[in-house]
């Protein structure tokens, strides 16, 4: 049976604004309090699904949150009705208010962990929705996370979406930021590689001085057990607590992978040569033949990066087995960074292409083309068992444009987070985006 990699794209949701939330991401610090435009956020994001659909790959649709989450404010002692919650958050903490207004959902990579069937112990497709517990902006998503995963993977003798690991910070979960997977085929069974920023428990391993360690070894560990993972077909691997400190907060700005290639950098991963090794020989039991692409810090260093986001970029398979590397535009404007980018399409090796993407809204909020999607590799009869409404087409791509008009504001400055009718014009968006999508009721509001 055949099998594909599937890029479920996160939808940008109304309230994407900059309030600078990700203490750690250099780039969400940066640009806080900038102005933001919503519609175009959305609009780039579709037009990336777009056009790799239109080159043969399988992209689909992940649907964004409720925002502001009036639940949550309630929760922190705010009361009365929905625009008396709002505007009294807003004069008081009017930082709180930006957390439960944030469109980070966007970056879909943290949605969740996505294990194969070809790699499970009962044969179906495992999702654990993370539970972003390092920022509160981010901890409030998993329990609609669930929902709509739940809606767009229905069949239950196909798919298992499990609740996210306990919110406590020994569990800390960022999802697929932190978990990539390696294989000779999509179908076959592969190796899953689990990286950690430092271990709860366990006072051995290093930390990070400056910046938090988002991922825990034992919410690794954790998803592993809960998919049902082999140990022969597990790798867990520590990120460079020096390198977070730098600003690379997720392992996906400083390394990527697909199918047999890990595309890296010199400063990835502490004991980086036993890392590479341990990859190595486990695929190989798996009938892989494991290629690593080390990219030296004498030719794109760290700062270099984080800034262009090389590494969040999206590694997709063409027939006949090359790869085709998708970077955002800041890629190209950084002189060193796109001439390696050259170097490597013309090397001979397995990555001969690239394509740039403008996702400057995404990028000045600390998100490139990785961080916006989630992989979920699926064979034939799977793919036939997701919800067919959720997956990119040319009516989908135009509903989804002409829904974009009609509901998005092209300008959202912070003082504008406190507009009670905010919280309307979102609800009425989603509302209507549950339908064309084929979810049915997913959203707080629908749920009473």
């Amino acid at each position: 049976m055949n099998a594909y990699e599937v890029n479920f794209d996160g939808l940008v949701g109304p309230t994407h604004n900059y309030s600078g939330l990700s203490f750690g991401n250099v780039a969400s610090t940066s640009n806080s309090s900038a102005a933001s435009n919503p519609k175009l956020a959305a609009q780039q994001g579709l037009a990336k699904m777009k056009a790799l659909h239109d080159l043969g790959f399988k992209q689909g649709v992940l649907a964004p949150q409720e925002r502001p989450d009036v639940a949550a404010l309630r929760r922190l002692g705010f009361a009365g009705t929905d625009a008396e919650v709002i505007a009294r958050a807003a004069k008081e903490a009017p930082t709180m208010l930006a957390a439960a207004t944030s469109a980070s959902s966007m970056w879909t990579a943290n949605a969740a962990t996505v294990s194969p069937s070809a790699d499970t112990a009962d044969g179906r497709v495992h999702f654990t929705p993370a539970n972003l517990n390092n920022k509160f902006h981010r901890s409030i998503e998993h329990p609609t996370t669930r929902r709509v995963l739940a809606a767009m993977f229905a069949d239950e003798t196909r798919f298992a979406v499990h609740e996210a690991l306990p919110a406590q910070m020994h569990f800390g979960d960022e999802g697929a930021a932190n978990h990539t997977r390696f294989c000779a085929d999509y179908g076959q069974a592969g190796v899953e590689f689990f990286v950690f920023g430092a271990a709860a428990f366990d006072g051995r391993y290093q930390k990070p001085a400056r910046f938090p360690a988002r991922q825990t070894l034992e919410a690794s560990q954790a998803v592993a057990r809960l998919h049902g993972l082999a140990a022969d077909g597990v790798v867990f691997a520590q990120q460079d607590p020096d390198i977070i400190d730098a600003g690379v907060f997720h392992n996906d700005v400083i390394s990527v992978g697909n199918r047999e290639v890990l595309f890296h950098h010199q400063q990835a991963f502490l004991n980086q040569a036993d890392v590479l090794e341990e990859l190595s020989r486990k695929l190989a039991a798996r009938g892989g033949c494991f290629a690593a692409i080390e990219v030296p810090r004498a030719e794109v260093t760290v700062e270099e990066a984080v800034k262009s986001y090389l590494f969040n970029s999206q590694l997709l398979s063409k027939p006949g087995g090359k790869m085709l590397i998708v970077v955002p535009e800041e890629c190209r404007n950084i002189e060193r960074v796109w001439g390696y980018l050259q170097k490597l399409a013309a090397s001979g090796g397995p990555i001969d292409e690239v394509k740039v993407f403008d996702l400057k809204q995404s990028m000045q909020n600390g998100g490139g083309p990785a961080c916006l999607r989630l992989r979920v590799a699926l064979n034939e009869g799977e793919l036939a068992a997701v919800n067919p409404r959720v997956l990119m087409s040319e009516a989908l791509f135009a509903t989804l444009n002409d829904w974009v008009e009609r509901h998005y504001r092209d300008h959202l400055a912070p003082a504008d987070l406190a507009d009670p009718q905010l919280l309307q014009e979102c609800r009425a968006a989603l509302d209507e985006l549950t339908r064309i999508l084929g979810l049915g009721s997913v959203y707080p509001f629908q749920l009473g």
